[in-house]
């Protein structure tokens, strides 16, 4: 990244790092709640709508103007992550402008998501006095700030180079895992039975996963398109594993060149906006009557964090709303999309373990000649991500709370508004920028075509109907908990 004068500082923290910060401190100022003091009331959210001066509200504050909200809310997360911004060594000046504009189109872009005749689900339709509607949640809006921020990538290239200090994905979607965290402590307090099923299953399910997909993608990428051992282990990682964070991990781990997990990396972006403009509504569509297959699917075939996790709530809103209007069945939210997220993160939890493993393997075997240093415990920490560990301690916190203290489950639920406002925040700011970091034409111009086909022949030749095996086999007849009251 480029300073404002003079040559580029060193960062002084990782990426992963910054996330994690940012994401516990905006726990810690959640968590205020559960002793009455509210220090997120000002935080913007979307409202369904018929008139546009009621398209956004505050969280908690009440007198606070919707679009003051929304403007108070640029103001402050710009400036906390301006800070992260200046720990990673960026340049703040072009990111506070960038940030801005991906701020503002985002938020509009999730607002008319929640225009009543788009977002309306059918048992509610009524009580908004329109006619009809197209009943997908105000998480319609999470697929409009794709489909432009896809526009804006692919025809307004320029304009996008001029805001990259600010398209972060994978930092955005990391701290709402983060927060996200303490949200589904709630949850799994109010089910535990349920929750740790969840859990087991999903850890079983990417055991499964990681002992197939990585085999079969790394054997046919050396057997049938002839790439060498670096191009191979990162291809393999990026298609079978957890896409741009597994790819560039698997990168370090063997010393491939640079270009290798970028070239990857581009690759599981791309992949990663057909999967979630097609997955969720396939899910939909099929899987209505097993939710919760549905959102293991999701984990286990799209390939990036943001993707994943984005596709779980999309499917997660749209088999709720079907499944009401089918059967008149009214799940829990929020299930569908735990069960995306707890797959996703025993992935990326393993990616560490899998990055020693592939670095042990290519020291001992691959480069022993030219490098003997011998591996040690350092060497996993070192490529452990670390926003895994904030998103268990916030679960974990809160599930502690709900369950062994007094009163617990009051405080739990009392800070869920604000952590689901903030959830929802970074989301948006991930599905805008995955899109926008997506041009595919300068991806193609690059020679990108020769690993497209290898990725595109692995995901849709297996991965995708692997993945929805072992969904069906670990989550098939476990159903989320009903809407009660």
């Amino acid at each position: 990244m480029n300073a404002n004068t003079g040559s580029a500082p060193k960062p002084k923290l990782t990426e992963d790092k910054v996330a994690l910060t940012i994401g516990a401190f905006l726990f810690l100022i959640a968590l205020c709640n559960i002793w009455g003091v509210d220090l997120l009331g000002w935080v913007v959210r979307a409202s369904t709508w018929l008139e546009p001066s009621k398209m956004f509200r505050s969280t908690a504050i009440k007198s606070m103007n919707g679009w003051m909200s929304l403007i108070v809310s640029w103001a402050i997360m710009t400036s906390i992550l301006s800070i992260g911004i200046k720990a990673l060594g960026g340049n703040v000046v072009k990111f506070v402008k960038s940030f801005s504009i991906i701020y503002f189109i985002a938020y509009i872009c999730y607002g008319l998501g929640n225009f009543a005749y788009i977002s309306v689900t059918p048992d509610k339709i009524a009580s908004y006095k329109i006619p009809w509607s197209m009943g997908l949640s105000g998480e319609a809006g999470y697929i409009i700030a794709l489909l432009v921020g896809i526009f804006m990538g692919n025809f307004m290239p320029k304009t996008v180079e001029n805001m990259k200090e600010a398209c972060r994905p994978e930092m955005f979607v990391k701290i709402a895992i983060i927060i996200m965290g303490a949200e589904l402590g709630v949850k799994a307090a109010e089910a535990m039975g349920l929750a740790s099923s969840i859990m087991f299953r999903g850890l079983c399910a990417i055991v499964e996963a990681y002992l197939i997909y990585w085999a079969v993608v790394y054997y046919v990428a050396r057997k049938y398109f002839k790439f060498s051992r670096e191009w191979a282990a990162p291809l393999a990682s990026g298609i079978s594993i957890c896409g741009v964070s597994a790819s560039i991990a698997t990168g370090g781990a063997i010393r491939a060149r640079p270009v290798v997990p970028i070239m990857v990396s581009s690759l599981v972006v791309v992949f990663t906006c057909v999967e979630m403009l097609i997955l969720p509504i396939v899910g939909q569509h099929f899987l209505y009557n097993e939710p919760l297959v549905a959102g293991g699917w999701m984990g286990l075939a799209v390939k990036s964090d943001g993707g994943a996790i984005a596709s779980g709530a999309i499917v997660d809103a749209l088999i709720r709303a079907k499944a009401l209007a089918v059967h008149g069945i009214n799940y829990q939210e929020g299930w569908v999309v735990m069960v995306t997220t707890t797959v996703k993160i025993f992935i990326d939890i393993f990616i560490g373990i899998w990055s020693f493993v592939l670095a042990y393997i290519w020291t001992k075997h691959f480069e022993k000649n030219t490098d003997g240093r011998s591996m040690t415990m350092a060497d996993v920490w070192a490529r452990f991500p670390r926003f895994v560990l904030g998103y268990i301690l916030t679960f974990l916190i809160l599930l502690f709370i709900c369950l062994e203290v007094e009163g617990g489950k009051a405080m739990g639920k009392s800070m869920t508004g604000a952590i689901n406002s903030l959830r929802v925040m970074f989301f948006l700011f991930t599905f805008f920028t995955i899109g926008l970091v997506s041009n595919f034409r300068k991806l193609w111009a690059e020679g990108i075509g020769r690993l497209a086909t290898v990725y595109c022949v692995c995901l849709f030749g297996f991965i995708i109907w692997v993945g929805l095996f072992i969904s069906w086999l670990f989550f098939a007849g476990v159903k989320p908990p009903l809407v009660t009251g």
